[in-house]
């Protein structure tokens, strides 16, 4: 099978690619696979961050993607079309993920789908921020699709509150097993020069208001000197905000800050330093956090938002809180380090991960194809 898979890829950075890199390796092993992105993503003054793009030292899976698509230039999406019909492909795959993408992907999709089966793979459907004109946008690429892939119950629903008659199958995320493997928790410490004795919590990602890091802050009042928070990651808000929280509840002895971008070769480290990854978001849906600490076989604290009860409770991967509020996040850690399973939750860990694989991903796109197209004989 010829399958077109366009969406985030090399080089640029972030969750989407590195997802895009993980299903495109899967699906290659059988089939051929050609890769198109966007020459550009996003104009610089729409990105929260400090650059769209790899550093030169990540890791990256240097996907060998076609730039040909910019987001915002209505010809490079005839361009784009152009370019894939003369691939000739039976299948169009993409990965959806906000509604700025909406239109550029749309079109092309569009574009294709008299010659090709088309199937998105959706992480989410609603954005996390509200954007003029998201539903209409949205709307408008879901319309393009065959068929969806949706990594969590939570976003099957959202699906079909756009879609209420599309055809869709469920997955979940995966592990990024492209950050390799777990090192030695001493050494993961002392690297980052954090105490080697202490009931150490990672928040890992981006700072972002429904990411909930303020929450998670506010929990952290009343815990002991014996507990200390690993925070990595950039953030995309008013860095005073969290500070005044910070100064407010004396917590600086008990953070390590590493407010900035987390290269690729860098991110073993911080997994393997810690005892337990803490998800204390407001809203969500599924999450590429819980795929990498998956990895790394690190159970997780989350609120019940979104998906995130889905991969933790059926499977005893970690503890769910029921409410995004500091002092049921508080109490959930509290119960995390009172009642140690590191070996129970590893195991569990380990059985998911071998569940939902990339493997186990491109067979169901395979499988999902092949029905579609029998369906239409």
């Amino acid at each position: 099978m010829k399958i077109a898979y366009i969406s985030a890829f090399y080089p640029y950075r972030g969750g989407i690619a590195q997802f895009n890199a993980g299903l495109f390796r899967a699906l290659e092993k059988r089939h051929e696979v050609q890769a198109y992105t966007f020459s550009r993503q996003y104009p610089d003054f729409l990105f929260p961050g400090k650059t769209q793009f790899v550093n030169p030292d990540d890791k990256a899976d240097k996907i060998p993607a076609k730039r040909i698509l910019d987001s915002i230039n209505p010809i490079s999406y005839i361009q784009t079309a152009n370019e894939i019909k003369k691939f000739n492909p039976d299948l169009v795959m993409s990965k959806y993920w906000m509604p700025f993408v909406a239109p550029s992907m749309g079109w092309v999709m569009k574009s294709l789908k008299k010659n090709a089966k088309i199937i998105s793979v959706l992480g989410n459907v609603n954005p996390h921020e509200k954007l003029p004109g998201a539903v209409a946008l949205t709307k408008f690429f879901l319309n393009q699709n065959d068929g969806f892939i949706a990594l969590c119950e939570a976003v099957k629903n959202e699906l079909l509150d756009f879609v209420p008659n599309a055809k869709y199958k469920s997955h979940f995320h995966p592990a990024y097993i492209h950050f390799g493997n777990k090192i030695d928790k001493s050494e993961a410490r002392k690297a980052l020069n954090i105490p080697q004795n202490k009931k150490v919590m990672l928040y890992f990602g981006f700072i972002r208001k429904y990411k909930g890091f303020d929450l998670l802050l506010e929990a952290m009042a009343n815990l002991g000197e014996d507990y200390h928070l690993l925070v990595a990651g950039e953030s995309y808000e008013e860095w005073k905000f969290y500070q005044d929280i910070i100064d407010k509840h004396n917590l600086s002895s008990k953070l390590s800050l590493f407010t900035r971008y987390v290269s690729d070769d860098e991110v073993a480290t911080f997994f393997s330093a810690s005892d337990v990854c803490l998800l204390p978001y407001r809203t969500a849906t599924q999450s590429g956090i819980a795929a990498t600490a998956f990895n790394f076989e690190v159970p997780l604290i989350a609120t019940e938002v979104g998906g995130l009860a889905e991969i933790i409770e059926p499977y005893n991967t970690g503890i769910v809180i029921n409410e995004p509020e500091p002092q049921k996040i508080h109490n959930a850690i509290v119960q995390f380090f009172s009642n140690p399973k590191e070996d129970y939750y590893r195991k569990n860990i380990i059985e998911f991960n071998k569940q939902f694989s990339w493997d186990t991903l491109a067979s169901l796109v395979e499988d999902f194809y092949l029905e579609m197209k029998d369906n239409h004989r």
